[in-house]
């Protein structure tokens, strides 16, 4: 069902394009280009034929893609995130345990030496 809908879709909005290129913006468009049509429908007839058909399937674009969103094809298992899976996996940390010293630690400051080192002079 989703690739039909998709197939309406794409066939719609090629109308739609064909529709909007035919039209001339100064209210003209078919009726000026072919002759013929004047005698069978009119100029005005011809624009508001053009302009009912830009808005339906304009409507049936938009109705189209609301819909198509019910029939969205889901995945049978549900995959969580890596990062969920990872927190999930995560081995939990003890706070009463002491952590390993890698430096970042405080360390007690050491003793001055006693004697100090006596400048050289040159």
């Amino acid at each position: 069902m989703y690739v039909f809908i998709s197939v309406l879709i794409l066939i719609a909005s090629l109308l739609l394009i064909l529709i909007v290129l035919i039209q001339n913006s100064k209210g003209g468009g078919l009726a000026s280009g072919f002759s013929s049509s004047n005698q069978i429908m009119g100029v005005r007839k011809t624009t508001d034929f053009l302009e009912k058909a830009t808005w339906t399937l304009a409507g049936t674009v938009i109705v189209l893609s609301i819909v198509i969103t019910s029939f969205i094809p889901h995945s049978q298992t549900v995959q969580q995130s890596e990062i969920r899976e990872q927190v999930n996996e995560a081995v939990a940390v003890d706070p009463g345990t002491v952590a390993p010293n890698f430096g970042t630690a405080q360390q007690a400051p050491e003793e001055a030496p006693a004697t100090t080192p006596e400048k050289e002079e040159k």
